[in-house]
């Protein structure tokens, strides 16, 4: 087991109170207890895993020792450090926690600022209004249990002409309402993938599909962004999917042109493998930036997901897949063994919200919160490499020397929660990354931006990693 795969589980293992040698022997622990860690698994030197934590050699020593003491790994001069597993009689606790849904899996008391997860933190006032505007439809429902696979019709139909305004021709029957972008995504996974298939990906690209991917035990190939090579990996891979987020590409914040969405759309379609649109960060341009027709305009192999999360709040939890009807029913036989349906009330608010979604006058606000943190940036920490973007929720910051997983460490230690790159990017480039968001408040991002600083005054990386500064925007 590389450094890496340990750090990277590790997560905010420094943000509590005492000595951080017993912080992090208590994350090892847990990992061992849920079984990440398995038994006989190698763990790295000390010294291997110092550096990727950016911490001294002792720390680990001691962390690594009391883990010896308890029985739940073995050290042997000549075999190295290996997991013994949970000794007799120890509890173990709950479920594992994966780093990439640290935001909404731990306790937010710590004093930690969060800078992971890019979301509103306030629903508009439009929520409520919604809500308020369903209550006699509620009154009036009768002889309706309540069980919607597909999801409720009014919001079907909704969804269907907000597609058909950007200039894809949708009827009702080719949506599907899930409980957010990411079921959506789950959902599609589960349906289209068998183990061992292989999947095309951006790198970087957005986390949480590449955990969904993973979970139905898929091959992960990554392209650059835009999956730029498409044909020749199809030839090469053959794979059963692709997954592209063409519009304010979490986490660079790019835009594929219309002519590259076409050539995409219809390379997909002539080699017959199923392209996943994530559509969800769509609706966040700044003032002005034109809205692109989406992928599925140019060809019926597109299968676009779409959620409010992130245009609206988090807390709805309503997405939504468009694809071809006999698929569309595929996914709902798969889904009402999971849940039956979502949340009848909130759809019925939501079916009110999506014909809104150009008027809430989020353009203007997400601008100004994003010119307001590069501008820090550029004040505090000039040596970075932070290129500006024209819509989204996202910066992609390259360190000029260091990596992002032991950056990210540092940070922690100054109370600030970042994403380091390398979480992202399958192929290995990205670790002197790191995703910034701008949804924050603007006191909340002069905040992180103060701690950074302060981080990036105290980190010491291996003298190894230094790299030259792009020589244009990625």
């Amino acid at each position: 087991m590389r450094p890496i795969e340990v750090s990277e589980r590790l997560g905010r293992w420094s943000s509590g109170r005492g000595p951080l040698y017993v912080l992090l022997a208590a994350r090892m622990r847990r990992l061992i207890d849920d079984g990440e860690l398995p038994p006989g698994a190698l763990l790295p030197p000390d010294r291997a895993l110092a550096g990727a934590l950016a911490v001294g050699r002792t720390t680990v020593v001691a962390a690594y020792e009391l883990l010896r003491s308890e029985g739940r790994i073995t050290r042997h001069q000549g075999s190295g450090t290996r997991v013994a597993g949970v000794p007799s009689g120890a509890a173990v606790e709950d479920a594992p926690v994966d780093p990439i849904f640290l935001d909404s899996l731990e306790s937010h008391d710590d004093g930690v600022l969060l800078a992971i997860c890019a979301a509103p933190e306030d629903p508009p006032p439009q929520v409520a209004e919604a809500y308020a505007r369903i209550v006699p439809e509620l009154g009036r429902i009768t002889g309706d249990i309540g069980y919607y696979p597909y999801g409720v019709p009014v919001l079907r139909e909704a969804i269907a002409r907000r597609y058909a305004e950007y200039g894809v021709p949708t009827v009702p029957e080719q949506i599907l309402v899930s409980n957010g972008g990411q079921q959506a995504l789950s959902l599609l996974a589960h349906t289209l993938l068998s183990p061992g298939d292989q999947v095309l990906v951006e790198a970087p690209t957005y986390p949480g599909a590449l955990e969904a991917f993973r979970e139905e035990a898929a091959v992960l190939r990554g392209l650059p962004v835009g999956l730029e090579g498409f044909e020749a990996a199809v030839r090469e891979r053959r794979p059963a999917l692709a997954y592209v987020i063409p519009t304010y590409h979490n986490p660079t914040g790019s835009v594929l042109s219309p002519l590259a969405r076409q050539r995409l759309a219809r390379a997909a379609a002539a080699a017959d493998v199923p392209l996943i649109e994530d559509e969800v960060p769509a609706d966040l341009g700044f003032p002005g930036e034109p809205r692109l027709k989406p992928l599925a305009a140019y060809s019926d192999a597109v299968i676009s997901v779409g959620s409010l999360s992130k245009s609206i709040w988090g807390g709805l939890r309503i997405g939504w897949i468009r694809g071809p009807a006999p698929l569309i029913t595929r996914l709902a036989r798969v889904r009402a063994v999971h849940d039956l349906g979502g949340n009848v009330p909130t759809q019925l608010a939501a079916a009110h919200l999506v014909t809104q979604l150009d008027d809430l006058g989020l353009a203007h606000d997400l601008q100004a919160r994003h010119d307001h943190l590069h501008a820090l940036l550029a004040e505090h920490l000039p040596t970075w490499y932070v290129p500006t973007v024209r819509g989204g929720q996202t910066l992609w910051a390259r360190l000029p020397h260091g990596d992002g997983n032991s950056f990210a460490q540092s940070a922690l230690r100054q109370g600030l929660a970042i994403l380091p790159g390398a979480g992202l990017d399958i192929t290995g480039a990205a670790d002197p990354y790191l995703r910034l968001h701008f949804r924050a408040r603007p006191a909340d991002l002069t905040e992180a931006v103060t701690r950074l600083t302060t981080a990036w005054s105290t980190y010491h990386p291996p003298a190894d990693r230094v790299y030259p500064r792009p020589a244009i925007a990625i």
